[in-house]
C-alpha cells in the first residue's frame, strides 16, 4: 500500500478534514504509541497504520478495504 493509499482510506472512511486530525493526534498502540502521521513518518508501512487506525476506531472489516470502485468502461 502507498501513502496515497492511506490518506485515500482514511478520507472515504472519515471525510477529509477529520482524517487529518486523528492522524496527526490519534494515538495508536499498534504502531508503537506513535500517531499515524509520526509512524508513516518513521517508515512504518501505510498498511499497518491503517490497520492500527481501524482497530482503535473499530471500522467494520467489510470496510477496511475501502469502498468500492468501478472499473472505468471507456
Amino acid at each position: 500500500m502507498r501513502i496515497s493509499d492511506y490518506w485515500r482510506l482514511m478520507d472515504d472512511e472519515f471525510g477529509a478534514g477529520y482524517s487529518r486530525v486523528l492522524s496527526s493526534s490519534l494515538v495508536l498502540a499498534g504502531v508503537g504509541g506513535r500517531t499515524a502521521d509520526q509512524a508513516l513518518a518513521a517508515g512504518i508501512e501505510p498498511r499497518r497504520v491503517w490497520l492500527a487506525v481501524c482497530d482503535v476506531q473499530d471500522v467494520p472489516a467489510e470496510r477496511r478495504l475501502g469502498r468500492d470502485i468501478k472499473p472505468r468502461t471507456d
